[in-house]
């Protein structure tokens, strides 16, 4: 389970340059197309060995300068609640500003790490300048350049030192099972019908969950916990900011988990919120259901069900062999098919190909149908094997590895599929070197 790290300060003090620089990537998170939805606000960074979570708030405040202070508000007191460690950024450029009060002054109060990053330190006059920073009463500041990375350095040292040991959890050998979605999808309602019990209030209040609690389940002579990421009740200063909100919340549990069913209201459709957290479990390599829940209250033509589908794999393109199942959690219709279907993930997902049928299969269709000549380059592919990883990964050896493009490795992904079972889960292809 790694430490989760929040960016939060005002707009336009360079939080998404710096987020980019923590992740590694450059694509462009500063997208003026709104409801661009993959991921862009959540990623994963290293420093020293040690491994950590990070969440650039500011992806989630609306544009728009009356409501920015109360949405920026809202921000870093869900940031406070949910993160182990937070970066507060200012710009030396702009000095200090009564929104960077604002924000310092909460962060004042918190008992979990604060580091007070002062962006855009070019030049030894932003030096002198970056002091006023003292005044906000947060102790020592780091000066950084998020565009071309001077100072990152200390300030890292410094954030890893601080982030908390990773706690081991008993148990950790039982399969976890996460059921997320957006707040109201009915997660809590799902485990409750499971398990036969009232263990979750459930009501017409989004968000009512106090805890992502563990509930040891079996089932089908299976047996595995259940990680209901409801979460923790909103504070009634996070109201809104649901988006945020429960990407925070299934963060840590798609991170600590090995299948996640994601529950989707019917009502409600695939939409972006709901895509993100499929994205998110992606990205992690999480074996994956979904679970469209209420299934009951959709009015159905013929083919209703078909079209449903049909949509929500075009949307999760091209990760498309994911298994779908209509359910109603109220009348118990298909509610152990779901459980049954995870156990079956769970298990693709652990699934280990033999070396020798492996290129006994793929061999012959990779000479039949071979990469694309580059440059005049003929890719030979010799010998393909699983690697020994937690979810699969296949190394595919040939003499001119950077020759292989996208389009080649998901033409080999789907040879691998039709011939073995990785239903629900995200695979990797790697060309190495022969």
């Amino acid at each position: 389970m790694s430490n989760i790290v929040a960016i939060v300060g005002r707009p336009n003090v360079g939080k998404s340059t710096f987020f980019n620089r923590l992740i590694q990537r450059r694509e462009a998170i500063i997208d003026a197309e709104s409801g661009v939805t993959r991921d862009r606000h959540y990623g994963k960074s290293e420093w020293n060995g040690k491994g950590f979570s990070i969440i650039d708030t500011g992806g989630y405040v609306e544009n728009s300068d009356d409501v920015f202070q109360s949405e920026i508000d809202k921000q870093v007191h869900l940031a406070i609640e949910e993160a182990d460690a937070i970066i507060f950024l200012v710009d030396v450029k702009d000095g200090l500003t009564p929104m960077d009060e604002d924000v310092a002054q909460i962060l004042r109060k918190v008992e979990k790490p604060v580091f007070l990053a002062v962006n855009k330190v070019d030049s030894s006059k932003d030096v002198q300048n970056a002091m006023e920073f003292y005044a906000m009463g947060l102790g020592e500041y780091y000066g950084i350049s998020a565009i071309n990375g001077s100072g990152t350095g200390e300030l890292l040292d410094a954030l890893v030192e601080a982030l908390p040991e990773n706690p081991i959890e008993e148990d950790d050998d039982l399969p976890k099972f996460a059921v997320v979605g957006r707040p109201n999808a009915g997660k809590s309602s799902f485990i409750n019908a499971l398990i036969g019990k009232e263990r979750y209030i459930v009501t017409d209040v989004a968000g009512t969950t106090r805890d992502a609690i563990d509930t040891h389940y079996n089932r089908f002579g299976f047996d595995f916990k259940l990680v209901d990421t409801a979460g923790i009740r909103r504070k009634a200063k996070v109201k809104e900011s649901l988006e945020f909100y429960s990407v925070m919340r299934s963060v840590r549990a798609i991170e600590n988990s090995d299948v996640c069913l994601l529950i989707v209201d019917a009502q409600r459709g695939f939409d972006g919120q709901v895509q993100n957290i499929f994205w998110l479990a992606h990205r992690n390599k999480k074996g994956i259901v979904i679970l469209v829940n209420k299934w009951d209250l959709v009015e159905k033509e013929t083919n209703t069900m078909k079209q449903f589908e049909t949509f929500i794999r075009q949307k999760i393109e091209p990760f498309t062999d994911v298994p779908i199942i209509f359910m109603s959690v109220k009348n118990k219709q298909r509610i152990f098919k779901a459980v049954e279907t995870a156990v079956d993930v769970y298990k693709n997902r652990s699934f280990k190909t033999k070396t020798r049928q492996l290129n006994d299969l793929l061999l012959p269709i990779i000479q039949k149908t071979p990469p694309p000549a580059t440059k005049g380059k003929y890719v030979k592919i010799k010998f393909i094997t699983q690697l020994p990883t937690p979810y699969p990964q296949f190394a595919f050896y040939c003499n001119l590895p950077q020759y292989v493009k996208e389009p080649y490795k998901r033409f080999l992904e789907n040879k691998i599929r039709e011939h073995f079972d990785f239903s629900g889960v995200p695979m990797d292809i790697f060309m190495r070197k022969k």
